[in-house]
């Protein structure tokens, strides 16, 4: 069965002043600054308010833009892309879908061969889960998203 997710008050609650600046108040950090932009570790973010699963490591890359970058979500349905007019910009914002956090942005200038698109995601919106670490907390389905690293 299929774990369910929602927002979760108490993780709310637990948020660092940085980390609630950015999911609820829809804040953007620093570049270079966060603590997964220059991640290279295999295994999977998740919303740091709700633990829904998001990114995967095999799907991030490098875009200079100093924010952790990924072509895509692990499951198109995890992320709602809104609309942002603020900024005098017109972008698409991402929220996680159950969580409601904030977590950044989506751009089409991302790697042609995986879409052309780059998710530039604020670090202090995810929390990371090792690939060695995906079992034992509950996450040991997306094991599978490193078969051909493993290989």
């Amino acid at each position: 069965m299929a774990q369910e997710y929602h927002r979760n008050p108490a993780a709310v609650d637990a948020l660092t002043p940085e980390q609630y600046h950015v999911t609820q108040e829809n804040g953007t950090e620093r570049p270079f600054t966060g603590e997964y932009w220059d991640n290279h570790e295999p295994g999977i973010y998740v919303d740091v308010v709700s633990g829904e699963p998001l990114f995967a490591s095999v799907d991030k890359f490098d875009s200079g833009s100093g924010w952790p970058s990924f072509t895509k979500p692990i499951e198109s349905a995890s992320v709602a892309e809104k609309r942002d007019l603020s900024h005098l910009m017109v972008r698409t914002e991402v929220r996680s879908a159950f969580g409601d956090s904030h977590l950044g942005h989506v751009f089409p200038d991302g790697p042609r061969d995986a879409g052309g698109l780059r998710y530039c995601i604020n670090s202090a919106a995810l929390r990371f889960i090792h690939l060695d670490d995906l079992e034992a907390e509950g996450y040991g389905q997306y094991k599978t998203l490193f078969a051909k690293e493993e290989a």
